[in-house]
């Protein structure tokens, strides 16, 4: 099993952001944003190199292929924020508090997702490579459609995660603290279980080649 890379974070002295919002494709380069409210934000495209935003609301957010390298964001929140085909490249993001997060159809590479509890976070259609989930929670997660390359859930709660149509490579689910899947048992190749979670996964591997389980 291939561990995933984790980023490597180290940011440069970094400027306070004392501007109003976001503009479409704009470049923040070295920029600080503490506490600013980015709620109903217009970024779209905007590209965020060696940033840091904490404790910032990302609500409805527009955030769409967006680029955010060597960036750290730290106790952000919000509802509705909209990361749809959005670039994540080296990145830790700390004990968020977010919920419908769109990510579909994004590139996450070298991530790190550490704390903080995400509702429906949608990632289908999304490639994942080098991706940690570590002590969060994850509430209805989608990764349908996607594509999950060297992927780790540690310490983490999964509920109700949809794994429709998901392709695997060295997928580790074997630190998950609470492994709850509504669909996509059959998409699990490639991913590593451990054997009381094979146990709990047995009645859903069972139904999913028609086999019955009776005394």
């Amino acid at each position: 099993m291939t561990a995933a890379r984790r980023p490597e974070v180290r940011l440069p002295p970094l400027v306070p952001w004392d501007g109003d919002g976001l503009e479409p494709d704009g470049d923040y380069d070295g920029v600080r944003f503490d506490g600013t409210d980015l709620a109903d934000a217009s970024g779209r495209g905007a590209r965020f190199m060696d940033c840091a935003l904490d404790g910032c609301a990302l609500d409805r957010a527009e955030l769409a292929r967006a680029r955010f390298i060597d960036a750290v964001l730290t106790g952000v929140r919000g509802v509705g924020t909209d990361l749809a085909e959005a670039s994540l490249r080296d990145v830790e993001v700390v004990d968020a508090r977010l919920g419908g997060v769109q990510l579909h159809g994004a590139v996450l590479e070298r991530v790190v997702v550490r704390g903080g509890k995400i509702d429906y976070l949608n990632l289908r259609k999304a490639r994942l490579k080098d991706v940690v989930f570590e002590g969060c929670v994850l509430s209805e997660p989608d990764f349908g459609d996607a594509h999950l390359v060297r992927v780790e859930f540690r310490d983490c709660v999964l509920k109700r995660a949809d794994f429709s149509s998901a392709r695997m490579e060295s997928v580790d689910l074997r630190a998950v603290a609470e492994l709850d899947i509504a669909r996509g048992v059959d998409r699990l190749a490639g991913a590593v279980i451990s054997p009381a979670q094979l146990m709990e996964l047995a009645p859903a591997f069972a139904a999913q080649i028609g086999v019955r389980v009776e005394a």
